[in-house]
């Protein structure tokens, strides 16, 4: 499934880096090197994202001896999510702490402006993936630590967001 729409790559961006938090909520966006990426390579992607969690001077001693799992294991982690919930859930996880509910890391209207934003950019046809089993709200972890991600793709271009906390 790779869409024929024109994404402008440096509002992608631009609308990921908006999500970020220092050391909690980290993004990356851009366009494959495939023409015809899929789960793989968003998987993929999504383990350079852990790889650059795992050496972050705020985590690393945290996670003594971590490697980020293989690809074919965080694809074995991934759930699908339906689009239309997508925004809500993204600017949830980038802007409530997945700890400590209480603590936000964006106010609410700044993360769900950039969360329309980027869903729009990928658009209506993109895939959208998780880390939780939304059938029974358990995580399938793929840190030591809490974790939870969401990443799209539409076959072209991706995005992820992927919050980090301790205990």
């Amino acid at each position: 499934m790779t869409s024929t729409r024109a994404v402008d790559l440096a509002e992608l961006e631009a609308a990921a880096a908006e999500l970020a938090t220092p050391t909690r909520v980290y993004v990356s966006a851009g366009r494959f090197a495939e023409p015809e990426a899929g789960l793989p390579e968003l998987a993929a992607r999504i383990r350079a994202v852990l790889g650059v969690i795992a050496t972050d001077d705020a985590w690393n001693r945290f996670l003594p001896g971590y490697a980020p799992p293989s690809v074919p294991e965080i694809h074995d982690a991934l759930e699908a999510v339906e689009t239309h919930a997508t925004p809500a859930f993204l600017a949830e996880l980038a802007s409530v702490d997945i700890v400590w509910p209480s603590h936000r890391h964006l106010p609410a209207d700044v993360a769900e402006r950039a969360a329309a934003r980027l869903v729009s950019l990928l658009g209506p046809e993109a895939s959208w993936w998780t880390n939780h089993d939304t059938e029974c709200g358990a995580v399938n972890r793929l840190t030591p630590l809490f974790d939870s991600l969401l990443a799209g793709t539409d076959g072209r271009h991706f995005a992820l967001l992927l919050q980090i906390a301790d205990d």
